[in-house]
This record gives structure tokens, C-alpha cells and sequence, in this order.
């Protein structure tokens, strides 16, 4: 492992509007010079869309992972395992890229959350220029199509990755959001994308 770090890889995993991208391209940026790579799952995901004529970009939200193949969502999200498992500096941002990394080791794994429901959906109001009530309406109907079709893909994983190693009950709902199942949980409530950024960067390097 390079001496400048505590870990090999890194995952940022949090539902829309939390700030996991904003925490991915700062990382990026500052990293690039020392050989990190960095991956969204988002981004690949809406160019697969775009290309397949999913939606068009032009004023479109962001769609559910219910618009896919399980084959293909699997392909990827077991693509993110692989890489922690055998590769190096690599940072991944997805809503599953942290629970694929568990069991894996040196995989600095973490959460953003938002606990201010109303500042999650002002900023994807920005982001991608749509209203309130049609921000509102597309994060939730993605929440419960996405949650429900990991749920029944994963239910074997959860209970070898999760369950198996004492990191929730057998009778615990899956919930791959689970504050335990990440090294660093952070609130962007109360933190702001630099603060977010020196705390996640602090975790990450040696010294």
C-alpha cells in the first residue's frame, strides 16, 4: 500500500442530493496527481440511458435503476467489488458502491447523508433545473424502485456480508444505508462540501 495512505480504495455511497458527487470530483481533483482514478455509477448509468434512448438529457431527471437488466446492473455493481478487491486507488461513487465493498479490505468506505430533506431536493432543483414537485415525486419513486429490485438481487449478499459477519440481525429489513456498515458517516446538513472534503481526505491519509 502507497505510504501516503491508510487505504487502497475508497467508495462514497448516499441517496440524491446528499453529495456524493460534489465529495467525488474534489477528491478527484486533488488526487488525480498521485494516480486515484475516480468512477460515478451515476454518470455511467445516465450515458447507458441517454444511449439507449432511456430518456433525453434536456431537462430530464435522473431515472431508476428499474429502467435496467438485473444482468446488467449486477455486471456493474459486482465491476466496483472486483476493483477494491484487486485493484488500487480507485475512488467509487454510487448508491451501492459501499455495500459492495464490505468484507473487502482497505476500502475506506463512506456515507453521505442529508438530514434536511428540504435542502436534498433544493439542490437537485438546481442541479438539473426541474420542479420541486416533480424533484420530489422522481427521488422518491427511485428510492422505492431501486431499494425494492436490490433487495431482491442482494438478499444472498446482504446475508453473507452483513448478517454472516454480526453487522445486523437476521430479522433486520435490508438497508444498504446502514450507518454501521461504513468507516465515515457525514451529514452535509451541517458540513459543507470543503469541510466534507478535509474530514473525508483526513481519513484517507497518512500523517
Amino acid at each position: 500500500m502507497d505510504g501516503n495512505y491508510k487505504y487502497k480504495n475508497v467508495t462514497i455511497s448516499g441517496l440524491p442530493g446528499g453529495g456524493s458527487t460534489t465529495l467525488l470530483k474534489l477528491l478527484r481533483e486533488h488526487l488525480e496527481f498521485d494516480g486515484w482514478r475516480g468512477f460515478s455509477g451515476g454518470e455511467f448509468m445516465r450515458a447507458y440511458a441517454l444511449e439507449k434512448g432511456i430518456f433525453h438529457e434536456k431537462g430530464a431527471l435522473h431515472h431508476s435503476a428499474a429502467d435496467y437488466e438485473e444482468d446488467f446492473d449486477r455486471k456493474i455493481d459486482m465491476g466496483m467489488r472486483e476493483k477494491v478487491q484487486n485493484e488500487e486507488k480507485w475512488i467509487l461513487e454510487s448508491w451501492l458502491s459501499g455495500f459492495m465493498a464490505q468484507g473487502v479490505p482497505d476500502v475506506l468506505k463512506i456515507l453521505v447523508v442529508c438530514s434536511d430533506d428540504a435542502i436534498r431536493i433544493d439542490r437537485i432543483v438546481n442541479r438539473d433545473g426541474a420542479t420541486v414537485e416533480d424533484v420530489k415525486a422522481n427521488i422518491t419513486k427511485r428510492y422505492t424502485d431501486n431499494n425494492a429490485k436490490w433487495t431482491r438481487m442482494y438478499k444472498k449478499q446482504w446475508q453473507e456480508w452483513v448478517v454472516d459477519r454480526g453487522l445486523a440481525k437476521p430479522d433486520d429489513p435490508i438497508d444498504f444505508w446502514r450507518p454501521n456498515l461504513y468507516d465515515v458517516c457525514i451529514d452535509t446538513y451541517s458540513t459543507n462540501k470543503e469541510q466534507t472534503f478535509e474530514a473525508v481526505l483526513g481519513h484517507l491519509q497518512n500523517g
